[in-house]
């Protein structure tokens, strides 16, 4: 229970790897606030589930594009736990298309979401972590903004500026006592991967040094490890969570 009175929020958390991420927190003691677009009924469920399960959790309906969302979904949190400890920015989606066929907005969507909601939600929990001098942000990243992907020019953009956000928040809120760290998940099974072909999938496969996908687990033990004590020393870091697929 390293997270016991901790209050910890997670964008996108609904469903799939950031309900993974929640539930994680949950499970080391911390208060959860889930927060998913408006008209998400997966969030809904969530809630239910940890409801049943014991843990303490509030939802927030919100874009994270939208500053107004975002400063609703802090004020929720505040107002049910009175502090905030962690944020986790996992919201983001993906738009993919070879670069000469991508469309303006597909661009500005994906680059929206996964960034500049990524920014707005680190702005408006950094003047609350700032006032209690402590706090854990963590950014899910991705190998895509580190090695690039074809058909991803928009979604490894995103992720490689949430790279750079990353270590200049780490450089930013280091001397307030709050660490900035992100994770860079390789390809991790989920609803969105379980379509894919399976010779794609086979040659992924082939490329992973440990010759396994990922879980949401596996992603959501290294977010538990940067949120608790035991990385207090450790900001500014990019962690590979790939089985070996970028080194």
């Amino acid at each position: 229970m390293q997270l016991k009175g901790k209050t910890a929020i997670v964008t996108g958390s609904g469903r799939g790897l950031g309900k993974a991420i929640a539930l994680k927190l949950a499970q080391m003691g911390a208060n959860i606030v889930l927060n998913d677009i408006s008209g998400s009924e997966d969030i809904d469920a969530t809630a239910e589930e940890f409801k049943a399960l014991g843990y303490n959790v509030v939802v927030t309906k919100g874009d994270v594009r939208n500053p107004d969302d975002v400063e609703n979904m802090v004020k929720t949190a505040i107002e049910a736990f009175g502090r905030i400890d962690i944020l986790v920015n996992n919201a983001g989606i993906t738009r993919d298309a070879l670069l000469i066929r991508m469309t303006e907005k597909d661009w500005d969507d994906v680059l929206d979401i996964n960034l500049k909601g990524a920014f707005l939600c680190t702005k408006a929990v950094a003047k609350v972590m700032i006032k209690q001098r402590s706090g854990k942000i963590i950014n899910i990243a991705s190998v895509s903004g580190v090695m690039g992907n074809a058909g991803q020019a928009n979604y490894s953009a995103s992720k490689a500026g949430l790279i750079g956000l990353t270590k200049s928040t780490a450089r930013e809120l280091a001397s307030r006592g709050i660490t900035c760290n992100a994770v860079a998940p390789g390809f991790i099974q989920s609803k969105m991967t379980e379509v894919l072909p399976e010779k794609l999938k086979e040659e992924y496969l082939n490329s992973i040094p440990l010759k396994r996908f990922g879980t949401p687990e596996d992603v959501a033990n290294v977010v538990g490890f940067l949120a608790s004590p035991d990385s207090d020393y450790v900001t500014g870091q990019v962690i590979h969570i790939d089985g070996g697929l970028v080194m």
